[in-house]
């Protein structure tokens, strides 16, 4: 079997995929930098049983994921699931088109309106990009005051990053939210993630703990992986006094700060999937 290891540069993570992969007999594995790619759009040269994508940038891993599919590779994940998750209106649309719990939200296109949204869901809340990881640009707003201040500031930077106003509920975590993974139709592993910081991305410093996998928990895991399509995702999610709240989906999923912590061999697990996807 031939596998397209597409990447941009070579994480932790990458590298554990990369050492499982070797140790499969049978299969060839080739790594695809997207740095140095000229995709010829006309022809379909592409020799793979299937791609797995490891792209740190968004927009280059639906551009390629798309290109390989096209030609009739299966791809790791699928160009609709990436351009889903790698959006958070389209995750929270996908989630309550099929009645997964998720944060109140409002979405609009002026300060003017955002104002009003957030006057509407009442403070505190949380405004994001629509578009983003690790935490960035994210900002929890307190009360009025603060809302114009940081709506003022997103007019005036002017990207378009700043140009659509994904405007959430603001949900108390008491220090800790979930992340768990899901590889096709199962949850393999959960991890409570604890900080003092009301934002709780490893990337940001949070600490990383065990969380058992219960049948809620599976439940609504595979239920979210599933709304955007289905695949290897990460789903982050909050506990409320209502149950788990699903709060976004990750088709790119980081996994090294989870590994000693569950027990469980994710990259081993990814690549048991991958290969179950190239002989299909």
């Amino acid at each position: 079997m031939k596998i397209g290891f597409l990447h941009s540069i070579i994480r932790k993570e990458e590298k554990y995929l990369l050492d499982e992969f070797r140790k499969r007999p049978g299969v060839e594995m080739k790594k695809i930098d997207d740095r140095e790619q000229v995709f010829f759009l006309n022809g379909n040269n592409y020799d793979y049983d299937v791609v797995l994508e490891r792209c740190v940038n968004h927009s280059r891993a639906v551009h390629a994921l798309k290109i390989f599919n096209d030609n009739g590779i299966p791809t790791v994940n699928t160009p609709e699931v990436a351009e889903i998750c790698g959006s958070k209106f389209l995750t929270t649309q996908a989630l309550i088109k099929q009645g997964i719990p998720t944060p109140k939200c409002y979405l609009s296109f002026t300060p003017e309106a955002a104002l009003d949204a957030m006057d509407k869901l009442g403070y505190p809340c949380v405004i994001k990009p629509t578009t983003g990881s690790w935490g960035r640009l994210i900002s929890k707003v307190n009360d009025r005051d603060s809302a114009e201040a940081i709506l003022e500031h997103k007019a005036i930077l002017g990207s378009y990053h700043h140009s659509i106003f994904y405007i959430q509920e603001y949900i108390e975590k008491h220090g800790r939210d979930i992340r768990s993974f899901v590889v096709g139709d199962n949850c393999i592993a959960a991890i409570y993630r604890l900080s003092e910081h009301w934002i709780t991305n490893t990337a940001r410093g949070a600490r990383t703990i065990n969380c058992p996998v219960t049948d809620e928990l599976n439940e609504i895991s595979v239920r979210a992986a599933k709304a955007v399509g289905g695949g290897v995702v990460a789903i982050d999610l909050f506990e409320t006094g209502d149950g788990l709240s699903v709060n976004e989906v990750n088709y790119t999923m980081e996994f090294r700060n989870s590994i000693d912590v569950t027990g469980i061999n994710i990259p081993a697990k990814v690549v048991d999937y991958v290969l179950e996807v190239g002989r299909k």
